[in-house]
């Protein structure tokens, strides 16, 4: 058997788009707007699916072929994916929850990103135990990582990556007001970064004003109501958004009128307003770029923060790569294992169809039997049976763990249908 299994023994593939080689407009393109409906029409697919979608990334993870998954994302229109397979779809899955894929090298959000995303799989019926394998130990690869080595030390969150924005612009914001829409996790990471600045005031508005009650408690900051935003974006030297709304909630007629509304008396030239738009799909409408007074910024803007503080997370990632790479080799030994299960049921219903045979044919022998002498014949043909597959079971489990899939089928082919044996390295 080979050292390093070359393939798994099960089909896994991933397809993806992701900040490396596209701008927010084509990842907002590439996204599902209703995740539970993409999951149902992918159900009878896949024996597995698991939709990740995150501000900068979207990721389709199939235990299934990957050319079902090619010709499943072409009817549903995205052709912009690219897609892994195999110990490669799984190598991307331990980088992404390493960190060392992320925007932000590092960062920790994908962990919880990750298993929200299984969580839903799980909830629209489309997981399977080889899926949940797979983000299980990647979840567990991805905590480990972190505390073997410092790669997470120093660095920055989406949400805090948006704040060190805001400062450079403004120099300082000592004595600014900043505008928070959202109160999700991404709002959350915002607001407590704002919360560690001098603001004079730290606004946080939702749609469901309750949520953005509870943030503002937390922050010492100001619940507004989504009906009373012009108002606040009036007064805000800063807004930042971040909502999971799938269409804009900031409109060009709006920010006309808050700029209106931003012009000191007797002057046309209102105040300027840094919009930072950190949703996917965007929260501003498109367009809003070009009113006077207003310098918006996507998550685009936000690559040069990482690049600021990554420096010295760079030797830390590739000690975290050397230990992905040690937990990719055990990982695909024990995804193969239990990819086993299907060709060992099989051999399995054969021998148990032979015992219950010949248990019958023993009995019949017997005559007129007492129950104890029934369980007592039944109990020792159970036995044997179990005793004769013993070795052949663990045999089948090693070639399996080794990716040697045409080994394991042989031996089930040869115990059950006296077939000549055939290993993978023979012609």
């Amino acid at each position: 058997m080979n050292e390093n299994p070359p393939y798994f023994f099960t089909p896994l593939a991933i397809a993806g788009i992701s900040h490396h080689t596209a701008k927010v407009d084509v990842l907002e393109q590439a996204r599902f707007p209703d995740e539970r409906a993409f999951l149902e029409r992918a159900r009878d697919r896949f024996r597995g699916v698991m939709l990740l979608q995150t501000c900068n990334r979207v990721e389709v993870f199939v235990h299934g072929e990957p050319d079902t998954l090619a010709g499943f994302l072409e009817k549903e229109g995205k052709s912009q994916f690219s897609i892994c397979t195999g110990v490669d779809a799984m190598r991307h899955l331990l980088q992404l929850a390493c960190g060392i894929d992320s925007m932000i090298l590092g960062e920790d959000q994908i962990l919880g990103q990750l298993k929200k995303a299984l969580l839903m799989s799980k909830e629209a019926d489309c997981s399977s135990p080889v899926l949940e394998l797979c983000v299980n130990k990647a979840v567990h690869t991805g905590i480990e990582a972190r505390r073997r080595t410092e790669i997470n030390k120093g660095a920055v969150s989406i949400g805090s990556a948006a704040v060190i924005l805001a400062e450079e612009q403004l120099g300082t914001l000592k004595g600014k007001h900043i505008l928070v829409i959202g109160s999700g996790e991404i709002g959350m990471l915002v607001a407590q970064a704002l919360a560690a600045k001098e603001l004079t005031a730290i606004y946080v508005a939702n749609r469901t004003f309750s949520r953005a009650e509870m943030l503002a408690r937390k922050i010492g900051g100001r619940a507004v109501r989504f009906d009373d935003l012009s108002r606040y974006m009036v007064q805000s030297d800063v807004v930042i958004s971040c909502t999971s709304a799938p269409h804009p909630v900031i409109h060009c007629n709006h920010l006309k009128e808050v700029m209106k509304a931003r012009c000191w008396p007797n002057d046309n030239t209102p105040r300027p307003l840094i919009l930072i738009d950190i949703a996917q799909p965007r929260d501003v409408e498109e367009g809003a770029e070009v009113i006077a007074g207003i310098t918006l910024f996507s998550i685009d803007n936000l690559r040069h923060i990482n690049e600021m503080t990554m420096d010295s997370r760079r030797s830390e990632a590739e000690k975290a790569a050397l230990y992905l790479e040690q937990e990719l080799l055990q990982c695909t030994r024990l995804i193969n294992s239990r990819a086993a299960d299907d060709i060992l049921a099989m051999l399995h219903t054969w021998a148990e169809s032979i015992r219950v045979r010949e248990r019958e044919k023993a009995l019949s022998r017997l005559g007129s039997c007492d129950e104890r002498t029934r369980e007592i014949i039944d109990d020792l043909s159970r036995v044997l049976m179990k005793k004769i597959l013993s070795d052949v079971t663990v045999s089948i489990r090693l070639c399996a763990e080794q990716g040697d899939q045409k080994s394991a089928e042989s031996l089930v082919a040869a115990i059950t249908r006296g077939e000549r044996l055939c290993f993978r390295n023979e012609e």
